[in-house]
């Protein structure tokens, strides 16, 4: 059972929405416009944040799939 089970908060700032994902830190700076605390090793997001999440870095997702061909 992790974090978002136990109902853990959305990492980002303003939101107090419950976690429905968690993905690495890294990744999560991948999006400038959300306003994260990536000194953590793993992001909690709501479903509205990562659908913006998502949005923001479909372009980079892709290319890094088409590298391991």
């Amino acid at each position: 059972m992790g974090r978002v089970d136990k109902g853990v908060n959305c990492s980002v700032s303003g939101c107090s929405n419950s976690a429905e994902r968690s993905i690495s830190g890294s990744k999560a700076s991948m999006a400038s416009d959300l306003q994260v605390n990536t000194s953590n090793k793993r992001v909690y997001l709501c479903r509205q944040h990562y659908k913006e999440w998502k949005k923001a870095t479909k372009e980079d997702r892709e290319n890094e799939r088409a590298r391991w061909g």
